[in-house]
């Protein structure tokens, strides 16, 4: 228990290199675990417990007094300084999708998650609540934009729009495609293709919400969005020169 921390911002950035000039691998939301590796000059690099993701960080607020009972079942919810109708009521900031709290007070539809804390009681679910509707997560992405190493309400990449379905409800799975790709058994025939098949390129991937449609981060078109199936490997090998490699299931 020594080495265990929990991020207390409401997410933060990991960098591939000690320095902001290096690319942003991934990012940590609020309440998640993670184990400090190293320090220098004011950066830590560290070891997510949920995927095992390792990166830089720098300037965050983090805890080892923490026990996470309840997480964020939208896409993001707004803290307020004090339960609104307060005459101290004021917007501070916001918390992510499947953020991890802990409730320390009760009032009317909010509570405390920290200190002057508060969100609406309607945006959690407990700990080990579990939604089966992929979709219904998938779905509270729709036109976020697209961001590399992103998995919040703020921009998100491909491969965390799927992780972030196991995330919420408790179940490991791996950052990147190069390591999603590998732990399901699959095909590469992408005919007859059904809602929940994964569907993987190198380098991406997409998940169909029906036989016809898919949902997906795509950097080309900057957002999350719906797209044909069909149209959207043919568009992919046609731009990207990439293939479909491998099908899976959610």
């Amino acid at each position: 228990m020594k080495n265990n921390f929990y991020n207390k911002n409401p997410y933060i950035n990991l960098y591939e290199k000690p320095s902001y000039k290096s690319k942003i691998s991934s990012q940590v939301i609020y309440g998640e675990k993670f184990k400090i590796l190293s320090k220098k000059k004011g950066w830590l690099k560290i070891k997510t417990a949920f995927d095992k993701y390792v990166g830089y960080t720098k300037n965050i607020k983090y805890s080892n007094k923490f026990s996470p009972t309840h997480k964020i079942s939208v896409q993001k919810t707004n803290i307020f300084s004090f339960p609104k109708n307060s005459n101290k009521y004021k917007q501070i900031k916001k918390l992510p999708f499947a953020s991890r709290i802990e409730i320390l007070k009760k009032y009317k539809n909010f509570i405390m998650f920290e200190k002057n804390k508060w969100i609406y009681l309607k945006d959690i679910k407990k700990n080990n609540f579990k939604e089966k509707n992929f979709i219904k997560i998938l779905n509270l992405f729709i036109n976020c934009k697209y961001k590399w190493g992103g998995k919040t309400f703020d921009g998100i990449d491909c491969s965390a729009l799927v992780q972030m379905y196991y995330l919420y409800n408790n179940k490991y799975f791996p950052r990147d495609t190069k390591d999603q790709i590998k732990i399901k058994k699959g095909q590469k025939n992408s005919n007859n293709l059904k809602k929940g098949n994964i569907i993987y390129w190198k380098g991406h991937v997409a998940v169909c919400i029906n036989s016809k449609k898919l949902i997906h981060a795509y950097g080309p078109r900057k957002k999350v969005l719906t797209m044909n199936i069909k149209n959207t490997i043919e568009i992919i090998e046609k731009t990207a020169n990439l293939k479909v490699k491998k099908i899976t299931k959610i």
